[in-house]
């Protein structure tokens, strides 16, 4: 894992309409890790993947991406580039096939040639969306439909994968398996970026987190530098041991 960031965000400010949603936010994910957000719901965490992946611009502030200013790029462009976003409730094509779902995400110019071998690197990381490749979307379990929206995003070849609220309403045995399914991702070499509800289960799996409270980054480290704050004690467990 290299020391040189892979995306850097500095002071960035964002807006839905008047409302400001971030304030002066700066984020740095090194390439080959995997960072976390942590936060309660509308402290930001959404709105700050949204702006990475130019669904949102920031009002002041600069997103670079290998060094590329992408600040004001469209969404399409940035996915080009190499960033890919597994958004918040799966948004998958429920009247398709899981193949055809699938091979939408391989639609950007730099991924439509590897798409045959990204699709079996896919099947490898979810063998179950290979036996329902001919199944129609909406008929998978929770779980699969989670694979399934995952697996969309890795057909875009990425360097770097936005993942949205991945275990949201998933039993523990799937969302162990899909945990492990990103484990395998990052030894692939792609970087990973995640929001995620489980506190305890964020910093057992990721190398290092940032904590955002009201659009503001309130803390940052890594898992055992964040299990000693009294503040994520006492704001996450009510208790004096993470257990990570």
């Amino acid at each position: 894992m290299s020391d040189k960031p892979l995306l850097r965000i500095t002071n960035i400010d964002v807006f839905h309409g008047t409302f400001q949603a971030l304030w002066d936010v700066s984020v740095e994910i090194i390439r080959g890790e995997t960072l976390a957000l942590i936060g309660a719901n509308t402290s930001g965490k959404t709105t700050l993947l949204d702006t990475i992946s130019g669904l949102l611009h920031p009002a002041k502030g600069t997103i670079e991406f290998e060094g590329k200013d992408i600040a004001w790029l469209d969404p399409y462009q940035i996915v080009e580039l190499g960033i890919t976003q597994v958004p918040e409730g799966r948004r998958i094509f429920p009247d398709m096939s899981v193949l055809d779902n699938l091979l939408i995400g391989s639609y950007n110019g730099s991924a439509r040639s590897k798409k045959s071998q990204n699709l079996e690197k896919v099947y490898q990381h979810f063998p179950r969306l290979q036996e329902r490749r001919k199944q129609i979307a909406k008929t998978l379990s929770g779980g699969e439909q989670q694979m399934l929206a995952i697996g969309r995003g890795l057909m875009a070849d990425p360097k770097l994968m936005l993942i949205d609220e991945m275990s949201l309403g998933l039993a523990p045995i799937v969302i162990d398996e899909l945990f492990k399914a990103l484990e395998q991702i990052k030894e692939r070499g792609i970087t990973i970026l995640f929001v995620e509800q489980n506190v305890r289960r964020t910093l057992k799996e990721a190398d290092r987190a940032y904590i955002l409270e009201t659009g503001r980054v309130a803390l940052s480290g890594t898992a055992t530098e964040l299990c000693e704050e009294d503040r994520v004690k006492k704001a996450y467990f009510g208790v004096e041991v993470c257990g990570v």
